[in-house]
């Protein structure tokens, strides 16, 4: 029979692999790099051959929960979100250790190494570790795909869940991928009451977290997660090279292209935890050196408890950013005593990210900013971060943390002053993330008397990950209608008193609704003022289309004052440097005319198209 191989991006191979795999319940919260695995489980559901419930769910931790208790019925379940979002999840995450699953439950858990896109560049095999969760580490796309598998097949003999942990490079690099037929289980929900597992109380953890240990030194046995070796021929006795995830496959590509390929013991690590201990023994009796290669901390390492080995613990590998093949060679060269190779050429750094051309952030960002030049600003993860272009973003620390910052700043500040007597606190956050995380920090501020002006930007979309549906959108992840769920009922079932909506392309109507909230808010019954900052983002093409768009241009009487290109910061806007005049790129310009009232001599002009 002809083999049916695809060129597929990491993130398609695992969402194939989870519809292959049978699983029936998907989960997620979107996030860079684990978008696409539930994308590719949307796009591939018609070849599904088992009823296919797929979401996107309000945040990690809900997206868990709906995976967990859909595992409970006997289902193969999954829950897809990249590494910071399992610290969302972290609470029914850790107590999942310790309750065990029925049907196979596989936490997609995709690394951010660099980090590219990420706060942090936190280990997830680190935080399986603490939980004591077995962690698959694949180095591949088309192994990720079978390590779904895999991850099932172990999850439901163990009765335990397990993760897959792939990292950026796995997720967005692109391989030929074998395609299989989908398993069909044929499994109908089946949930078995047990209060002293699923409702387990303290008296009966002990009992539980025995059966947890225990299970996890069976796991550390299993023959097909055991390290794969690949022999020397004695070039290097007594030395031997330990890699896991896409640092393998980079390591082996090096070793092929220097002549190294089967010159060094090498071995690739499946499972880092738990790690087999007899694994970790035979190394120290058989080796005196071991170079320990892993992203992002000193897991493997740290297992092994090799006197002779060195990685990032000892020092001999970087502890931070990506293990890059260009850095791979130069650690290996160390360890082999080989030339260092030629130092990479430093990277080009092309220009700073921005606001696309026309983003009503941008906006209301340059509003906020010129009606509260002394202001504070904290905001928030998402496109709309990049208002700390504009000088309007002060913070940025995690998913809904705005919120409940600008309620401490304005606390700090108003034990120093009189009553009124503060900065203006201005509060900027998504639509999505208001729903993933802002709606408690929210409530909180109200209760505590927080004076501040939380601006919601709402594009009706989660635009930095790629578009996917917001809950009052009405839409559910496979297109189909479901019910809308609206930002303003949240808001006055918050306590807010204050609320109104308006478009930032209105510069009048919004610099003066922020001059209505900001006197709200010194009053001495005032408290939270909420605008919703309503605009669609353009990169939706009904957006565009359904607004006015102008023929914008600058005129001869341009000063050169760089106001637009330096304070608005639009892309389609740069200063020609013979004629130091501000010029338009008409290629790039919508046509929003959002730039004509930034100019002091009204120099930008529009006519209509």
């Amino acid at each position: 029979m002809k083999k049916n191989i695809q060129l597929l991006m990491g993130n398609e191979a695992i969402g194939q692999g989870l519809i292959e795999a049978g699983c029936q319940i998907a989960a997620a919260y979107p996030g860079t790099p684990s978008t696409e695995i539930l994308q590719a489980v949307i796009d591939r559901r018609e070849t599904a051959v088992e009823p296919l419930h797929i979401e996107w769910s309000v945040n990690e931790k809900i997206a868990f929960e709906v995976a967990l208790a859909g595992s409970y019925t006997g289902k193969r379940s999954a829950a897809v979100m990249k590494q910071v979002g399992l610290n969302v999840a972290a609470d029914p995450f850790m107590r999942t250790a310790y309750l065990g699953v029925k049907g196979g439950l596989v936490t997609i858990v995709a690394d951010d190494p660099g980090p590219h896109s990420s706060q942090n560049e936190q280990d997830t095999r680190l935080f399986c570790m603490q939980a004591r969760v077995p962690v698959l580490d694949p180095a591949s796309p088309a192994q990720a795909k079978e390590m779904i598998e895999t991850a099932f097949e172990l999850s439901e003999k163990y009765e335990v869940m397990t993760v897959l942990r792939p990292t950026t490079r796995i997720c967005h690099s692109r391989q030929n991928v074998e395609l299989g037929e989908p398993i069909k289980l044929e499994r109908t929900a089946d949930f078995e009451k047990d209060p002293t597992r699923w409702a387990a109380t303290p008296a009966f953890l002990p009992a539980l977290h025995r059966k947890l240990n225990a299970n996890l030194e069976q796991i550390a046995q299993e023959e097909n997660l055991q390290p794969l070796f690949s022999k020397g021929d004695g070039s290097y006795r007594r030395q031997a090279l330990v890699a896991s995830g896409i640092v393998y496959g980079n390591l082996a590509d090096l070793l092929e292209e220097l002549g190294l390929s089967g010159k060094i013991d090498l071995y690739q690590v499946l499972m880092p935890y738990p790690l087999n201990p007899q694994f970790a023994d035979q190394l120290k009796e058989d080796y005196d050196r071991v170079l320990v290669l892993e992203e992002t901390y000193p897991v493997i390492e740290l297992l092994l408890g090799h006197s002779g080995a060195v990685g990032k613990q000892s020092g001999a590998v970087p502890k931070e950013g990506e293990l890059t093949p260009d850095v791979i060679h130069q650690v290996l060269a160390d360890f082999l005593g080989l030339q260092q190779p030629e130092e990479a050429p430093a990277e080009r750094r092309g220009q700073r990210p921005s606001l696309c051309p026309g983003c009503p952030h941008r906006a209301a960002f340059y509003s906020i900013k010129q009606s509260f030049p002394d202001g504070i600003f904290p905001s928030d993860i998402g496109c709309y971060t990049l208002g700390m272009n504009l000088g309007a973003v002060n913070t940025v620390h995690c998913m809904g943390a705005c919120i409940s910052q600008g309620a401490g700043f304005y606390q700090a500040y108003h034990q120093d002053g009189q009553d009124g007597d503060f900065p203006t606190v201005v509060v900027t956050i998504g639509d999505s993330t208001f729903f993933h995380a802002g709606i408690p920090a929210l409530v909180n501020a109200v209760i505590q008397k927080s004076r501040i002006i939380v601006v919601i930007l709402d594009n009706a979309t989660t635009a930095m990950t790629g578009g996917q549906p917001v809950p009052h959108l009405g839409i559910a992840a496979d297109g189909s209608p479901t019910k809308v769920v609206e930002i303003e009922p949240l808001v006055k079932a918050s306590g807010v008193d204050f609320l109104e909506v308006c478009d930032p392309y209105d510069k009048e109507g919004f610099d003066s609704l922020l001059k209505r909230a900001d006197d709200y808010i010194r009053q001495p019954d005032g408290g939270v003022a909420v605008i919703i900052s309503r605009h669609g983002c353009i990169m939706d093409r009904s957006v565009r289309s359904g607004q006015e768009s102008f023929q914008v241009d600058i005129d001869e009487s341009c000063i050169g004052c760089k106001k637009c290109v330096v304070a608005f910061e639009c892309p389609a806007l740069s200063m020609d440097n013979e004629t130091n005049k501000a010029v338009i790129d008409q290629d790039r310009c919508i046509g929003c005319g959002t730039c004509i009232p930034v100019c002091p001599v009204n120099s930008i002009v529009k006519e209509a198209k």
